[in-house]
């Protein structure tokens, strides 16, 4: 792990500064950082924690792409707190505080056969890295991406590049197929397709209707699970989820585990656990 802290505020804006912003969707954007240390080691599956500055809380970011020999990282990221949203507000040239990574475990990238990228929201950011690797290994690879509406898809261009076949819904049926990206999954696995491996990540209760999916027909299936994080190094708890029956910590155990073994009940509280704070601090900003 990389800790890009320096006691010179000119190299360590330097190495965190923003060079290029993007904006996706409402409230969807695309930073690219300078962090050339991260970018030499941060594989597929992996995050950085960052925080904005000294009053600012830490949260965890997907890599969504690291270039080596740029020294360079992509973070794609919804506003929907006080910190995403400040992050956001930030431009071409500003610089973020603290970044560290990479973290948590990288994705197990084998050659399973047929698999099945399933993605929505914001997910799809960690998601495309995944089914890159994938198709690398020499993976056949069905890419099933949605989101609520047209307007709030992201890199369908870059899932229909690497993808051997794309699939695309839309609650509103607004583009694509009306309905939910598991609909898609659950038609190729009941038309008898084999498929041999299911990767999965997004909201809770789409990771949830994937697992059940995929449980009925005996496919290995990962999600990539995103509970709240603070210190990410394994010491705090906060980010504990329950596996088979045990405790795991999603920064460092994770964050990608067997679906058929993740406790979403519990996922799905803890998920919860902070909102009526998180509320309160966006109030108190005016955000």
């Amino acid at each position: 792990m990389i800790v890009s802290f320096s006691s010179n505020p000119l190299e360590e804006a330097a190495m965190n500064e923003i060079l290029r912003k993007e904006v996706l969707a409402e409230k969807i954007k695309k930073i690219e950082v300078r962090a050339p240390e991260i970018a030499a080691k941060a594989l597929p599956g992996q995050f950085v924690v960052l925080r904005i500055n000294e009053q600012g809380e830490r949260i965890p970011l997907t890599v969504q792409q690291s270039d080596n020999a740029d020294g360079t990282i992509n973070l794609i990221f919804l506003e929907v707190g006080k910190t995403t949203i400040n992050l956001g507000e930030l431009e071409e040239g500003d610089a973020i505080l603290n970044l560290a990574g990479p973290l948590g475990t990288p994705s197990e990238i084998e050659n399973y056969g047929t698999t099945v990228i399933v993605g929505g929201g914001i997910g799809l950011a960690c998601a495309l890295p995944v089914a890159k690797a994938l198709k690398e290994a020499g993976n056949y690879v069905i890419s099933i991406i949605g989101a609520r509406t047209k307007d709030l898809l992201v890199l369908e261009d870059d899932f229909r590049h690497i993808s051997n076949e794309l699939y695309i819904t839309t609650d509103d049926g607004s583009y694509g197929r009306k309905g939910y990206t598991v609909m898609v999954l659950q038609d190729l696995l009941e038309s008898g397709k084999k498929i041999d491996y299911v990767y999965s990540v997004g909201p809770v209760v789409m990771m949830r209707s994937v697992a059940n999916t995929t449980r009925e027909h005996s496919v290995k299936t990962v999600v990539s699970l995103n509970p709240i994080m603070v210190d990410a190094t394994g010491m705090c708890g906060g980010c504990r989820v329950e596996i088979g029956g045990e405790t795991k910590f999603a920064c460092i155990d994770g964050p990608e585990f067997d679906a058929h073994q993740v406790d979403f009940d519990l996922l799905t509280k803890r998920q919860r656990y902070y909102h009526e704070e998180e509320e309160c601090s966006l109030y108190r900003t005016g955000a």
